[in-house]
């Protein structure tokens, strides 16, 4: 390992200086423009970990560069799995936080949050990534109640359908985070982290907290949890999720 990945793990438990030597990681972000992954890159970086972020619109660059992500310019719903692996080449992580966003339709539901998610998985393993973490949804792995609006329905199908694609990969270190109804309050930095939670609502600041976590704790490979707020520290809330 050489000097400069090395990093004081200060996000673990004990604080600066006081957490276990880890490497430096290099994370790719799919969505990298989203809300909650635009958070995720201003933590990594603020942490000294190397971040790079998925975008298909050249306009949203300055708007990663800000957050100490670099901009990579790729479309998810036209590219390859070979051109997508070329952008993870040499990363520790990958981490899948795209979506189609409101006021796309059912076939869009389809294409990104289960097709992109597919496609970012094939190139996972073809660059040899295997840690993977996906953002979901919670009540992915339920067919919708009867009533529930059909794009709402068809998001959440197809997000249940791109966790399963990932769960049957043995390529892939993965962990599925399934947050409840996301919300622009400011983090508390207290979750509940777990297999099932129960409803409820979670500041995309905690999300994104619990992610950048969840790449420092390898122990989480192969878990689906669920995640509100909570009254748990955020890392502390990792590690038991991880036990």
């Amino acid at each position: 390992m050489t000097e400069r990945r090395r990093r004081v793990c200060w996000f673990c438990r004990g604080g600066p200086g006081q957490g276990r030597t880890v490497m430096r990681m290099r994370i790719v972000i799919a969505g990298g423009h989203g809300q909650v992954a635009l958070r995720l890159e201003r933590l990594l970086h603020a942490r000294g970990d190397e971040v790079a972020g998925l975008i298909r619109d050249p306009g949203q660059g300055d708007d990663l560069r800000a957050a100490g992500a670099e901009p990579v310019v790729c479309d998810l719903e036209s590219s390859s799995a070979a051109v997508v692996a070329r952008h993870l080449e040499g990363a520790d992580a990958a981490v899948f936080a795209a979506g189609a966003g409101p006021g796309s339709g059912e076939a869009r539901k389809d294409t990104v949050d289960r097709g992109a998610c597919a496609l970012f998985a094939d190139a996972a393993e073809a660059a040899g990534v295997r840690r993977f973490i996906v953002v979901s949804a919670m009540g992915a792995d339920q067919e919708p109640p009867k009533g529930t609006e059909p794009v709402f329905a068809a998001y959440l199908r197809a997000k249940g359908a791109a966790d399963a694609d990932v769960r049957g990969r043995a390529g892939l270190d993965w962990t599925i985070v399934r947050p409840g109804r996301l919300t622009g309050d400011p983090g508390t930095g207290t979750v509940a982290l777990a297999a099932s939670t129960g409803r409820g609502a979670v500041p995309r600041d905690d999300v994104a907290a619990v992610i950048a976590a969840l790449l420092g704790e390898p122990r989480t490979a192969g878990r689906t949890l669920e995640l509100i707020s909570g009254d748990v520290p955020v890392h502390d809330a990792v590690a038991n999720a991880a036990s």
